[in-house]
């Protein structure tokens, strides 16, 4: 009691300040009225989701403005469901693929096939399996539209972590050792903070690249099951069957409007939050701006709340798991390669298992001559995605630069790039067909451009993050040498990008393949545009129920996807891990 005054005015004066730390003030109150807003609308679309299925018929979706805000928050709800599936599952799988050599063995080709399976052909096989999960619920159509949403996010943010952990510089991991840090303390002090930037900027081109695929994943025709989910997807749907042209300009700004929403109110803030783990010596000039994450500082109430939370993650973050003093178990020699040769054996055995089952199911009604037309518009769609990827890298890498060297100019293009990556091509395709209608232009050239306007955005997300984590001190030691024009390019930006380029380039690559499914096969009211190419083929052969096709298709497009990683992506990766980390 020594340290407190025996003056009252002193006294009130230190009450008067404790009070003020614990009140809560006008930012609280907005933070507050905020947390209330989301949760009053995250409730009601829950509530939504366990509607009986019956309502979807007698409830049909309608063109009316007025409930254009429902098919709004019901389409949100479905993404960052799937962008929260897409978390977890890069964290898990792809950090495990980055630690154990055995696993990567497993994962890494598992999800250059993933990527490669279109959103149609998820939906193929699952939209039986979680409409008969939750029977009479429209829990299990949800389902199934979340879980097609997700393969449309979860790779390209599984393979941008995977190279962020595999190119952490190796000062930093030896420091980390040198303290005896654990495997976990490691995870959470250097290689997740490490990869966050990169994360951050692909979970954002995830979230937008998820609305390319939301027509099909809202309005669903597999054969003779149809199901038209309330959400701006099937709203589109419908406005381009009825060539309503009001429609889909009523629809392109509800999609604006919360593109914008989330953009203000939650990848602003992390992009801000995110800043701080960017892998420099010295202080950057100049840092991303976020009112939200200003609004969150500024809150005393709110942080209180906070405390026990943060105290437990501090908690989490020095656990051990193992005594500092315990070692690695560590095998012979020997012994080791025998492990590796009967994993490889094992993952072989698997692949050759599946591979059979699929010729097995396939040829029961398919012939060589299906397989040889099948391989031959895999072919041409090959041209395509190389010949777009190679346009797509040679305009958005300068951009991309520019903008992530300047954080001012990445705050205000972080929306637009958002609106233009969430941009579905079928908003486009009435204007495209109509102009090749029109003109008596060759569907087989001028379809193509379409493949790639939802995937060319990977390229520039993934060039504009590793621009935005370039370190100041290798800038400035740069600007010091005067480097300047094609040897700065060569010397310093392009080497420093070179990670973050792969993984975009291969995540648009993939995701091409996959457009490939909705670019070839273009329509407006009964007038339907084909373009000769794999897409088409697992496109006709999905709307007609052909399941033979449909997976003769498909592993086509694996296989062709698969080789195109494995010939070019994975040696670039493998370059970009040994020569161009920031070490």
């Amino acid at each position: 009691m020594a340290f407190l005054s025996s003056r009252p005015e002193r006294s009130s004066a230190l009450a008067a300040l404790a009070r003020e730390r614990v009140l809560p003030n006008s930012y609280d109150l907005a933070a507050f009225a905020l947390l209330a807003a989301v949760a009053v609308l995250a409730f009601h679309g829950a509530a939504a989701m366990h509607t009986p299925l019956a309502g979807l018929s007698s409830a049909p979706i309608v063109l009316d403005p007025a409930l254009l805000p429902e098919y709004a928050l019901r389409t949100t709800m479905r993404m960052f469901a799937a962008i929260t599936a897409s978390l977890v599952f890069t964290f898990v799988v792809a950090t495990l693929a980055a630690k154990s050599r055995r696993a990567e063995m497993l994962i890494i080709p598992a999800l250059d096939i993933l990527q490669s399976v279109p959103v149609l052909g998820f939906l193929t096989f699952t939209v039986t399996f979680f409409m008969g999960l939750f029977p009479g619920s429209q829990l299990g159509a949800e389902c199934a539209s979340i879980f097609a949403i997700f393969t449309s996010q979860a790779w390209n943010m599984a393979f941008s972590f995977y190279q962020s952990l595999r190119t952490v510089p190796r000062d930093l991991d030896e420091v980390s050792r040198g303290f005896g840090l654990s495997s976990w303390q490691r995870f959470c002090r250097l290689e997740a903070p490490f990869a966050m930037p990169g994360l951050v900027w692909n979970t954002m081109m995830s979230m937008s690249g998820g609305w390319f695929f939301v027509v099909a994943s809202e309005a669903i025709t597999v054969g003779d099951t149809t199901v038209q989910l309330p959400g701006l997807g099937s709203w589109l749907a419908l406005a381009i069957k009825e060539q309503n042209f009001l429609a889909v300009g009523w629809a392109v700004l509800a999609m604006a409007v919360v593109i914008g929403l989330y953009d203000q109110l939650l990848f602003r803030p992390i992009v801000a939050w995110a800043d701080k783990f960017r892998f420099e010596q010295t202080a950057g000039q100049s840092k991303p701006r976020s009112w939200v994450y200003g609004l969150a500082r500024r809150t005393r109430l709110v942080k209180r709340l906070a405390t026990p939370f943060a105290w437990l993650g501090g908690h989490l973050l020095l656990l051990r798991f193992r005594p500092a003093s315990a070692r690695p178990l560590r095998m012979a020699p020997a012994a080791s390669r025998a492990l590796d040769y009967a994993w490889l054996g094992l993952v072989v055995a698997l692949g050759t298992w599946s591979s059979w089952i699929a010729v097995s199911y396939v040829g029961q009604s398919l012939g060589w001559a299906d397989a040889g037309d099948a391989l031959l518009r895999g072919l041409v769609t090959l041209l395509r995605v190389v010949v777009l990827i190679a346009v797509a890298s040679v305009i958005w890498v300068p951009i991309g630069v520019w903008v992530g060297l300047r954080p001012g100019v990445a705050e205000r293009v972080q929306p637009v790039a958002q609106f233009l990556a969430a941009f579905p091509a079928n908003v486009l395709f009435p204007f495209a067909v109509i102009a090749i209608v029109t003109t008596g232009a060759s569907p087989e050239v001028w379809l193509s451009p379409l493949m790639v306007l939802g995937t060319q955005w990977y390229i520039l997300f993934n060039v504009i993050a590793g621009a935005s984590a370039f370190p100041t001190d290798l800038r400035e030691a740069a600007r010091v040498y005067q480097l300047r024009s094609w040897t700065w390019w060569r010397r310093v930006i392009l080497p420093g990008i070179f990670p973050y380029y792969v993984t975009g380039a291969l995540t648009a690559s993939g995701g091409s393949w996959n457009a490939s499914i909705v670019a070839e096969v273009a329509s407006w009211g009964d007038t339907k545009l084909e373009a000769y190419g794999l897409g088409s083929y697992i496109a006709n052969a999905t709307e007609a129920g052909n399941f033979p096709r449909v997976v003769l298709g498909i592993a086509v497009m694996s296989l062709f996807v698969t080789l195109l990683n494995r010939l070019l992506w994975r040696p670039l990766y493998v370059l970009a891990e040994r020569r161009m980390r920031l070490d």
